[in-house]
């Protein structure tokens, strides 16, 4: 296996992507593709590729110098187990525009042992950390006017 990642969007299969966000993610689903769209174009993207073909993303959404909030971490089934999470995960840790922040947050349901194992830990202060959360937002029943 010769997994390579690379944060050029321009090789970013965004068809596969919002396929397995709108349709297997539990955080995504029923994401339009045009916010897909929207939310790469305004992110530091890391795609993982097999062959020339796209097996894993991440993305992190950043001012590169800083504050980080990576999400939209996945690999396809059928490529699990194979180590490509760490893959993306140490690469989006070396890239220049991450080594130097200061703050670097992710929430996760499904990863919290992948995630620890690079240094990330619950909040060190909770109580001073706010949301505005609207996990429906894409589905028509929750739009916002």
């Amino acid at each position: 296996m010769s997994i390579i990642v690379s944060a050029d969007n321009a090789l970013l299969d965004i068809s596969l992507i919002h396929r397995f966000l709108d349709e297997e993610s539990t955080w995504a689903r029923g994401i339009p593709f045009a916010t897909l769209e929207k939310a790469i174009r305004n992110s530091l993207c890391f795609g993982a590729y097999e062959d020339g073909a796209q097996v894993g993303f991440a993305r992190v959404v950043t001012d590169g110098a800083t504050y980080g909030y990576l999400c939209d971490v996945f690999t396809l089934l059928s490529h699990r187990g194979k180590g490509i999470s760490r893959l993306l995960i140490d690469a989006v840790l070396a890239h220049p525009d991450i080594a130097g922040l200061r703050r670097f947050n992710l929430a996760t349901s499904t990863a919290p042992g992948l995630y620890a194992k690079f240094g990330w830990k619950p909040l060190s202060a909770p109580h001073i950390h706010l949301e505005r959360y609207f996990p429906d937002i894409y589905t028509k029943s929750s739009a916002r006017g």
